[in-house]
């Protein structure tokens, strides 16, 4: 008897570990993401986002064996008690120019969590909640559907995202 698994779905999720003296700066990060709202500007390059960005990247290529690219990013700022619309990060009639994977990372969070739809088979509708922390991130599949929600009553949550293309 032989098995051959055809799909999986693999999420990533931790702390971003960074040398001691290079950590990454949630309040900076979370400041380009507040300009970038304000301002109703694309969010630009950060050495601080660069830092994220190559932590993620290296640490996938070194541990999973598979490249990720950046495709696109973007900071969303959550209020007290408010949880997302239903968010999908691909175009479902243009899943060529979709991304692959989508990274939540937390710049300044406090009490907040990721809700991920996926489907298991015949069993549909199935959900996994995650934790979101400051300095702590959740990268997924860019085709599930998922939710921001922020639990907390007293303070904003600065969420960064990082869409991927592989090149495996």
């Amino acid at each position: 008897m032989q098995k051959k698994v055809l799909s999986e779905t693999d999420l990533y999720f931790g702390e971003v570990k960074m040398p001691e003296g290079f950590e990454i700066n949630g309040v900076e990060l979370s400041h380009h993401i507040l300009n970038s709202k304000l301002q109703n500007e694309k969010f630009l390059f950060s050495k601080t986002w660069d830092m994220l960005n190559t932590y993620i990247r290296e640490h996938i290529e070194a541990y999973h064996e598979f490249q990720l690219i950046s495709k696109d990013t973007w900071g969303t700022i959550y209020s007290p008690n408010q949880t997302s619309t239903p968010l999908l990060n691909i175009k479902p009639l243009d899943l060529l120019h979709s991304p692959d994977y989508t990274l939540l990372y937390g710049a300044y969070v406090n009490e907040c969590f990721v809700k991920i739809h996926y489907d298991d088979n015949r069993d549909k509708g199935r959900s996994w909640t995650l934790p979101l922390a400051t300095n702590r991130f959740v990268m997924f599949p860019s085709t599930l559907m998922y939710y921001i929600i922020n639990n907390q009553k007293e303070s904003l949550n600065f969420v960064q995202t990082i869409t991927y293309e592989t090149s495996r």
